[in-house]
């Protein structure tokens, strides 16, 4: 793994982990738009200009401010062998001090789904988030009937703590949500609760 002042880059086996850029707006549009009955289940509601490329250009300003304040880590996948957009993952809401913690939330294409893609990429940002920004704790959520999430996390290395009631928006109502963890130092045994 790479990180230098200016440029942010995470390598894995398949990919090249990295902030968006403006470049990224016709194929993050084309993607997000092909996949969109297959997001929005899982996703906070999109807003009517959620497409567009005023909101993407806000997008790429925040995740370069956020990288260079340290609160959030969003990178896109970026598919080495043919350059192709896959998905995202970030590493949000980082906090400093005594917790040393973030939140984790990710997404990929329909058609790149169930590939293994997204697990490397969590591996790496969590690798990443340890030995590189330092933190302790990596937390995740999801709803609980999204086995493929769950699944994901799971063989992440994530492991099941609870459930938050009414915890995000998600297709216009509260939603409870089952919560996982990744610890730096994880003593813990496999949880099957849940």
């Amino acid at each position: 793994m790479l990180l230098t002042k200016r440029k942010l880059r995470i390598e894995t086996e398949r990919l090249t982990l990295r902030p968006p850029t403006h470049a990224d707006f016709r194929p993050w549009a084309a993607l997000r738009a092909h996949s969109r009955e297959y997001l929005s289940p899982w996703e906070p509601g999109w807003a009517d200009d959620h497409l567009s490329r005023k909101a993407f250009t806000n997008r790429v300003y925040w995740a370069q401010r956020s990288i260079a304040n340290g609160s959030a880590l969003p990178l896109f996948l970026i598919r080495r062998t043919d350059e192709v957009l896959l998905g995202a993952i970030t590493l949000d809401n980082i906090r400093r001090g005594p917790a040393q913690a973030g939140t984790l939330g990710y997404w990929t294409g329909q058609m790149f789904a169930r590939k293994g893609y997204m697990r490397e990429a969590i591996e790496a940002v969590v690798h990443h988030a340890f030995t590189r920004q330092d933190l302790s704790r990596i937390e995740a959520a999801c709803l609980p009937e999204n086995v493929a999430s769950r699944g994901l996390l799971e063989k992440s290395g994530f492991k099941y703590e609870g459930v938050a009631q009414s915890y995000l928006q998600i297709d216009g109502r509260w939603r409870t949500h089952v919560l996982y963890a990744s610890l730096r130092h994880d003593r813990r045994g496999r949880t099957d609760a849940g």
